[in-house]
């Protein structure tokens, strides 16, 4: 019976480790990604000299040699960033990368560096609350998220308007702004997208048979009543959890495995990070704010833009085996002010493709629809 016992449990934390780290957006870069910026200058520093118009916020951004760049909220946490591209003092274009689950300010864009020079694009990664070296909140929800983006925004000065771009779980942030502060949004862009099966538009005919959906049951009420046994599956040893689906053809297409196999694995929730201190509490408050019921349906929202004064755009894999195509096509449906992207070989890991990447930027600042990215929707 104990042995019965056991594989059951087995069985259940593998459907956990799944959706959990279905949802990552890897960490550390590959060889092309966009170098950082050198030394911030004097908007980002306390300690060096400020204009009178910079002043005001002095005392709000937390820097030295030594530390990483932060930025101090008005309830009193701090957010830590990382800037690339060209500096925000002559960028014509000012975006914010928001990453995805168990991943950091040092995920991967694979746009150039050419291409940020081209264009004049200032591109600002940051770590979520409790991720890297952010603060963790105890009372994240989808409008903290909104809130902590807005309010980095203003301690950074990036004007009455930027761009955002949201990859994998960590477009419900996005949703958020849309729903909340679309004033400030001169564009959005979401990558692989999550879908929570919780919006009540979602039609049952199209989810029933997703075994996806059985598994986001699974995690998200093992990670809200017993997150102990969460803990102690990712953090013991008998079953390496780290190999549930690194690398596994069952959740990456072929482009994602060759990525793989030039990116250290998923070692973001390894037992090293997990026991340091709120690294846990706050990785499974994230996604139980992602997969839970919202207080809004995405897919009820009207169009914020009438005069198309900022587009909002999805780009999905058709081969991506995460988030299946079939409802990402369903969201551009009931969404059509939202411009649709659909890479035909792609997978998950879109931001692993420089090419994509380009796009994906060029799109949102300048307006293009690449044709390679039409979907057939009809086929």
């Amino acid at each position: 019976m104990g042995e019965i016992q056991e594989k059951s449990s087995e069985m259940v934390f593998r459907r956990v480790a799944v959706c959990f780290l279905g949802c990552l957006g890897i960490s550390h870069q590959t060889k092309k990604a966009i170098p950082a910026l050198a030394p911030a200058p004097a908007e980002t520093t306390e300690t060096s000299s400020t204009s009178s118009s910079e002043s005001s916020f002095s005392s709000s951004l937390v820097s030295s040699d030594n530390t990483p760049s932060k930025v101090r909220l008005s309830d009193g946490r701090c957010l830590a960033y990382r800037e690339l591209g060209v500096p925000k003092n002559i960028s014509n274009y000012k975006v914010i990368l928001v990453h995805g689950f168990g991943s950091s300010k040092e995920m991967s864009f694979m746009a150039s560096q050419d291409l940020m020079d081209e264009l004049g694009v200032y591109l600002l990664l940051f770590d979520r609350a409790g991720y890297g070296e952010s603060d963790p909140n105890p009372k994240r929800s989808g409008k903290t998220e909104a809130s902590d983006i807005q309010e980095l925004a203003d301690q950074l000065q990036l004007g009455s308007k930027f761009y955002v771009i949201g990859i994998s779980l960590g477009s419900y942030p996005i949703w958020s702004c849309l729903k909340r502060i679309p004033e400030r949004l001169a564009g959005a862009a979401f990558v692989v997208p999550m879908i929570n099966y919780n919006w009540r538009s979602l039609p049952n005919e199209l989810t029933k048979d997703d075994y996806r959906k059985n598994l986001a049951r699974w995690a998200l009420w093992v990670s809200r009543y017993t997150p102990g046994l969460v803990y102690w599956w990712f953090t013991q040893k008998m079953f390496p959890s780290s190999t549930v689906i690194d690398r596994n053809p069952a959740f990456f297409n072929d482009k994602d495995l060759e990525v793989l196999k030039n990116t250290p694995g998923f070692n973001l929730l390894g037992e090293n990070k997990l026991q340091q201190p709120g690294v846990f509490d706050s990785i499974r408050r994230d996604f139980i704010v992602a997969f839970s019921k919202w207080d809004f349906d995405p897919l009820d929202l009207e169009n914020p833009y009438q005069k198309n004064e900022s587009l909002v755009h999805i780009w999905q894999g058709f081969e991506d085996k995460v988030v299946p195509v079939e409802l990402q096509r369903y969201v551009s449906r009931k969404l059509p002010w939202v411009r649709y992207h659909e890479v035909p070989d792609g997978g998950h890991l879109l931001v692993y493709d420089n090419v994509v990447c380009e796009a994906i930027l060029k799109s949102l600042l300048l307006g293009e629809d690449p044709p390679l990215y039409r979907p057939k929707l009809d086929a």
